[in-house]
């Protein structure tokens, strides 16, 4: 067409047929950001710490607190408000009772597994669990989720557990 841009033939995306009515969401996931978000902003803590969630939530947290993020695969991004720290679950690096305000969304029931290189485990997620209590300070809140239903293994992807398993793990 006369004044198009030129087109390179192996550099187009054709999206013929693309008719969804809105762009697509997990509910899961989109449900679980906005209440973590909502409660930890609503909290009187300044400083946050995050250990494995979606980066997005962790990147959308930084307008409204000072967040630590920790993860395996460290995020390097110069973004106000916002740290970054390479680091595991099951060693984190912070003090016992230390951390007043604590989100892990999505992690614990990974652990264990072996899909992200770590060690073949059956008690991944209740160590995990462990952990964070360990860090946890007296008052502080932990913002936490993972699978629920009937316990079993989708190996090596997650576990799904029971309300009562993860009571268990955090005593």
């Amino acid at each position: 067409m006369e004044g198009a841009e030129a087109l390179i033939l192996r550099e187009t995306l054709p999206r013929i047929h693309d008719k969804i009515s809105s762009t697509p969401i997990d509910p899961h996931y989109f449900y679980q950001s906005i209440w973590a978000f909502k409660k930890i902003y609503e909290s009187n803590n300044e400083d946050h710490v995050d250990i494995g969630s979606d980066v997005d939530f962790v990147g959308l947290l930084t307008i409204v607190k000072k967040v630590t993020f920790v993860d395996i695969r460290p995020l390097l991004l110069d973004l106000e408000n916002f740290t970054s720290l390479k680091g595991d679950i099951l060693s984190p690096p912070f003090e016992e009772n230390s951390v007043l305000s604590l989100s892990c969304l999505h992690v614990a029931e990974h652990i264990g597994l072996g899909r992200y290189g770590d060690t073949l485990d059956p008690l991944g997620t209740k160590k995990s669990c462990n952990q964070l209590s360990k860090i946890l300070a007296p008052g502080g809140n932990l913002f936490f989720s993972l699978p629920i239903g009937k316990p079993k293994v989708l190996f090596n992807a997650h576990r799904i557990h029971s309300p009562q398993q993860i009571i268990d793990y955090s005593s």
